[in-house]
């Protein structure tokens, strides 16, 4: 069965509403939890398909995880040296963060493991992290192409590098942090731009020390990991689709409770501002390592800007969304220093573009990023492209489109935002969901 979001023109957002936990953070959160001591409790986890898969393939190496389903989890640590090797290849279904941070963890394990995902993530580059973890001395193959499946191990001994990243990622970084827990000696990652910082605040939450100097950032291995409680905030990814709808939308005055809004991850505040919009942070306060914030979105018009370099890594997840907010603004977007989008769940650049064009949108591809100019949206049919944030972008676009826009292939939101199309609903935007 197939699902489409049929989105009608001319909704107003209004009221206050909470996006699903972080999935950033909701992965590491079951990964540190698993190799801690002690009983790790999480509240906000987000009960979306990548989590999932990657809390099943912690079970599947003996770690006890109880979930509400509410977004409770209770999980047991076995500590560092304490996982059991996996009876069958661990499933990761669409998920590249936790395949990559997973890989490192298994990097360090004294069994052989072998990890898949589904056609999308199986297509997906990991010599980025294969290679660093090859000098680090772990046991680690992928196809001849560098994509999953992935068999690594059984580890000897890992030893620490220091590792200079080619392109800002903090899923290259957090693999090799968590490899490095298991390794002799000091592991150092340099960034070439500051990227997710998630992994480091966490650690340090669970008692494991990670020193940052300058865009270096090092820990030691052979230390170990204490129990606590981790509070999940909302998805600063997930609020981004709510942040361009309601600044596009006439009439519109939203607020989005309790987000995460660490910098390294607010790029999609700050591009929204440059272009205009009115965007406001109340109730600023830290929660389990990590800064979070009420927001409050207005409408109001948005112009073309041209987007700083230094703030794609920090909005890279976001882009979707932001493009539909330049196709929607007075003016020249332009967007360079992005090409990392190429490689996404899709080529999200060719998928956007594809999508806008199709519902009338001037966006043009380029090989790392888009020019888009404003001008005035129709309604029409747009494919997903099997990615959870097309999906939901182009969703957004029908609420300034002439007509009716139909979004084919939306059951890949449920990695995400299982919820999204009844959240959406509930504050404005006049979506439906169409099963065939």
């Amino acid at each position: 069965m197939s699902l489409n979001y049929v989105v009608q023109p001319g909704g107003t957002l209004r009221g206050t509403l909470r996006v699903p936990g972080d999935k950033s953070i909701s992965h590491r959160s079951v990964l540190l939890g698993s190799l801690a001591h002690g009983e790790t409790r999480v509240s906000g986890f987000l009960e979306g398909e990548d989590t999932r898969a990657t809390a099943a393939a912690m079970r599947a190496m003996g770690v006890i995880i109880e979930a509400d389903g509410a977004g409770a989890l209770r999980i047991v640590g076995r500590g560092l040296r304490g996982l059991s090797a996996p009876n069958t290849s661990l499933d990761l279904g669409n998920s590249g963060t936790g395949m990559r941070l997973l890989a490192g963890v298994l990097a360090g394990q004294p069994f052989r493991s072998r990890v898949f995902g589904d056609a999308s993530l199986n297509s997906r580059p990991m010599r980025r992290i294969a290679d660093p973890l090859r000098r680090m001395g772990a046991q680690f193959e992928t196809t001849d192409t560098g994509t999953p499946p992935l068999d690594i191990g059984p580890a000897e001994a890992l030893s620490g590098i220091r590792y200079e990243m080619p392109v800002a990622s903090a899923q290259v970084k957090s693999c090799l942090l968590l490899a490095g827990l298991y390794a002799d000696g000091e592991t150092v990652v340099v960034e070439p731009g500051l990227c997710r910082d998630h992994t480091e605040r966490m650690l340090n939450g669970f008692g494991y020390p990670v020193t940052r100097e300058g865009n270096c950032v090092s820990l030691r291995g052979g230390g170990q990991l204490q129990a606590g409680e981790v509070e999940v905030p909302a998805d600063i990814s997930s609020a981004a689709f709510f942040l361009v709808a309601a600044s596009i939308a006439p009439g519109s005055d939203l607020t989005l409770t309790g987000v995460g809004v660490n910098p390294t991850r607010d790029g999609v505040i700050q591009i929204l501002k440059l272009m205009g919009a009115d965007i406001e942070l109340l109730n600023r306060c830290e929660r389990s390592y990590e800064p979070v914030a009420d927001i409050r979105v207005r409408y109001a018009p948005l112009r073309g800007i041209r987007i700083p370099e230094e703030l794609v890594a920090n909005a890279i997840d976001e882009f979707p969304a932001l493009f539909v907010a330049a196709a929607c603004a007075t003016g020249e977007t332009r967007l360079t220093g992005a090409g990392e989008l190429r490689v996404k769940e899709s080529d999200r650049i060719g998928a956007m573009a594809t999508g806008l064009q199709a519902l009338g949108a001037d966006a043009e591809a380029t090989p790392d990023g888009m020019v888009v100019r404003g001008r005035e949206l129709r309604g029409g049919t747009v494919r997903s492209f099997g990615d959870h944030r097309i999906a939901m972008a182009l969703s957004m676009a029908g609420l300034k489109a002439a007509g009716r826009v139909i979004v084919e292939d939306c059951a890949n939101v449920q990695t995400s935002f299982p919820s999204f199309a009844a959240t959406s609903a509930a504050v404005g935007v006049r979506i439906a969901e169409q099963r065939s």
